[in-house]
């Protein structure tokens, strides 16, 4: 377990998605309280570029404080971290961010799975990993690996999601907890800490 990171050890949210997703985070974030009693961490499929239009975008729709990651920030409960472009973010055992630019998975990079399965090597049962819209397979191994780790996993509801295939992979491929819609997605992450794990 990461120490000295001020997380209640049973809230880390990480959120995964590609084409359709941005939506989705647009209706999500507005709705989430100031402060957070958690720490979200955001890995989006996006064109490799340095600007930060992406972070801008989403922290003007929301009032909890949200930060692109450089290397070796420190995850904190009450902020949303936002994954770089172009590279892979992973977690360490210190609770500290490792930026790295090893090979594409999925075409990918930042990779979801990579993301997701080292958060949840960290922190295990603490996580609920949420994947949204895209057009690959790439998060289903991270919710595997979630899963594996006794923490939470959901998919967004293939009948909302503007690509349905990464939901319908994750579906078919991994015992899901929860197959959501974007207004169940903010209950769920709005009630009590205690239902972010099963």
């Amino acid at each position: 377990m990461a120490e000295n990171s001020g997380l209640n050890p049973k809230t880390v949210v990480v959120i995964g998605g590609s084409t359709g997703s941005i939506d989705v985070l647009l209706q999500l974030l507005p709705a989430l309280p100031n402060p957070l009693t958690f720490a979200m961490v955001v890995v989006i499929h996006r064109k490799n570029t340095s600007d930060s239009a992406l972070a801008n975008l989403l922290a003007v729709r929301t009032h909890v404080p949200v930060q692109e990651v450089e290397d070796k920030d420190v995850l904190t409960a009450g902020t949303i971290y936002l994954a770089p472009a172009d590279y892979h973010l992973l977690l360490e055992k210190d609770g500290t961010f490792t930026l790295d630019y090893s090979e594409k998975v999925h075409y990918s990079r930042p990779s979801i799975d990579v993301t997701f399965e080292s958060v949840a090597d960290v922190y295990g049962s603490g996580v609920t990993g949420i994947l949204l819209s895209g057009a690959n397979a790439d998060g289903t191994a991270g919710l595997q690996a979630i899963s594996q780790a006794g923490g939470t996993t959901i998919v967004q509801h293939p009948d909302t999601a503007q690509v349905a295939y990464m939901s319908q992979q994750a579906i078919q491929n991994v015992q899901i907890d929860h197959i959501l819609t974007a207004p169940e997605m903010i209950q769920f992450l709005n009630s009590s800490p205690d239902l972010l794990v099963r």
